[in-house]
């Protein structure tokens, strides 16, 4: 057996073993009280062995969120049960897992990813289960009065991508999905073009589960050929797929992130943190992958900042062995902010029973969460919410600006980018 299938089968193991426990309440975890404090039920779900996005990091990451405080506890008393279901990128897997959390009286949904927001926010809405820190994928989190955003979503990502874009881009063609969803980017990335008084953006439909794009590649190098020319492509886990097809394209001699469109010009390319993170540049080469000197945006720190610590300290010591479990995934992160989101509001109520509806209405009435500068600080009181079109619900409408060096993903420039002008003015 090799060491990687060798730690699959421990990942497995560990994984089965904590969600029986956690889904059943049978054993007791170690450190688990028993006290007059009642047991905390959350759920987490998110897309596994699925044909398009896969965010297994997601539930991982939320198990082991509750084997690290149950090992000292609880959450200020309450042990801590994590439910975990495969929304299978569906409508009808996203719409069962929503039953689940109801029928299994979970007081949260947390840290979790669909695009079918329809599906599961009516039920949970139904029900008076809050939503807090959704992926940040449909509108439906941005509209809901019991979402809980914990970024800015695509729309943040992408009207900052504009802006990060805007100074270094004299041209830019954007591939983006041919969806409902996908037909809103072109406006967001000229938002944010527009801001540096850019002209705007090429606007390149594709179907989000292709197996090539060398159609779009072209018409995409085309678009963006000449001194100074950029393509980003937002296509979630397909970006990959475009820019293989974009590198292979005849005249192509792709270097440092740049291609030669033939004419003496260079091309960079770029995309979003979701489209592009660590775990896709070190499968595709790390320093020698195509995405070497790529603009991304991001909604969180490097992967390497020192405000990770603490989650990296819990992945160490909690889910050494769930090679499921990627600190610098962005799945994984969201699901660590949601939870310690989950974690304050719990220790601020200091009740020995915890229900839904104290939860979203101690989030309504503005407590204030500290993320440990992953975040700003984060408050959900109508007076901090941006009330942009679409997105009502945005609180955070920071974004970073990183860039692919050496094959990591650094800064290129330090702290947090607010887009929330940006946004204010899409149309």
């Amino acid at each position: 057996m090799t060491g990687r299938r060798l730690t699959s089968l421990l990942a497995y193991v560990t994984a089965t073993a904590a969600g029986a426990s956690l889904l059943t309440g049978c054993g007791a975890l170690p450190g688990a009280v028993g006290g007059s404090r009642e047991p905390l039920t959350v759920m987490t779900w998110a897309p596994d062995r699925t044909k398009a996005t896969n965010m297994p990091g997601m539930p991982a990451m939320a198990q082991a969120f509750a084997r690290w405080v149950n090992s000292s506890g609880g959450i200020d008393g309450h042990e801590l049960r994590v439910l975990t279901c495969n929304e299978r990128n569906t409508s009808e897997g996203a719409a069962d897992c929503a039953r689940q959390a109801i029928d299994q009286k979970a007081v949260a949904v947390v840290g979790s990813y669909s695009q079918h927001g329809r599906d599961f926010m009516n039920a949970l809405e139904a029900a008076g289960i809050p939503y807090v820190g959704g992926y940040g994928v449909t509108d439906d989190e941005f509209t809901s009065p019991l979402s809980y955003p914990v970024n800015g979503g695509q729309a943040s990502l992408v009207a900052g991508h504009g802006m990060q874009l805007a100074g270094v881009c004299e041209k830019v063609a954007l591939v983006r999905p041919d969806t409902v969803g996908g037909d809103r980017l072109p406006a967001l990335l000229d938002s944010g073009l527009r801001r540096a008084k850019h002209g705007g953006a090429l606007d390149i439909p594709a179907a989000e589960d292709a197996a090539e794009y060398t159609r779009q590649a072209g018409r995409a190098r085309s678009g963006a050929k000449g001194a100074g020319g950029c393509v980003t492509a937002v296509l979630g886990e397909r970006t990959q797929t475009f820019f293989d097809s974009f590198r292979r394209l005849p005249e192509e001699k792709r270097r440092g992130g740049s291609g030669q469109d033939g004419k003496g010009g260079h091309v960079r390319i770029s995309s979003v943190l979701g489209s592009v993170d660590q775990p896709v540049i070190d499968r595709t080469g790390g320093s020698h992958s195509p995405f070497e000197g790529a603009f991304v945006t991001g909604w969180y720190p490097e992967a390497n900042d020192k405000s990770w610590a603490p989650m990296r300290k819990v992945i160490q010591e909690h889910a050494f062995v769930d090679n499921r479990v990627d600190p610098a995934d962005t799945g994984v992160q969201t699901t660590w902010i949601a939870y310690t989101v989950l974690k304050q509001v719990v220790e601020a109520l200091d009740r020995d029973r915890i229900t839904a509806t104290e939860i979203a209405h101690a989030l309504d009435r503005g407590e204030r969460i500290d993320t440990g500068g992953l975040t700003p600080a984060l408050r959900w009181k109508y007076a901090d919410l941006l009330g942009a079109s679409g997105f009502p619900r945005i609180v955070n409408h920071q974004v970073t600006f990183q860039v692919v060096r050496q094959g990591q993903l650094v800064a290129q420039k330090p702290g947090f980018v607010d887009v929330g002008e940006t946004l204010l003015s899409v149309t």
